[in-house]
């Protein structure tokens, strides 16, 4: 199935697997990423998928990934389920962690990550929780 008839023929930007892109990037319609992304991105819809990944600053309507996110991100909504690398920022009006299995065991894996959740996020006076993983048992 083509992407244009996956999302109901909504224009989207690709960045591909094998496809590394650095720099500033504005697009008015969803953003999928499947390769790399490095650099600025501002988007309505961004979706990492589980071979991709973003480094950098994101100003996003909605992000879902199931890939590698790290930098600092800038959103409404926030669906979670690949990884959050250390020193990573995530400020969003609401966060969504899916667990994903490796190994038979439930997890979701997050570097030392701010997170802000809520509606005063941009805030300096929001909510902030820093994540840091506990080693392996």
């Amino acid at each position: 199935m083509s992407d244009a008839k996956a999302t109901g023929g909504q224009k989207q930007t690709l960045v591909e697997e094998g496809t590394e892109f650095k720099g500033a990037m504005v697009s008015s319609c969803p953003v999928v990423v499947r390769g790399r992304i490095e650099g600025e991105i501002a988007t309505p819809s961004l979706t990492v998928s589980t071979t991709g990944a973003v480094q950098g600053r994101a100003k996003v309507g909605s992000l879902v990934s199931q890939g590698e996110v790290a930098g600092e991100i800038d959103a409404e909504t926030v669906q979670l389920s690949g990884v959050v690398r250390d020193a990573t920022v995530i400020r969003a009006k609401s966060l969504e962690v899916k667990l994903s299995t490796e190994e038979g065991k439930m997890q979701v894996v997050f570097g030392n990550t701010d997170l802000l959740v809520g509606e005063d996020s941009v805030a300096t006076n929001a909510k902030k929780t820093s994540v840091k993983p506990t080693p392996p048992a």
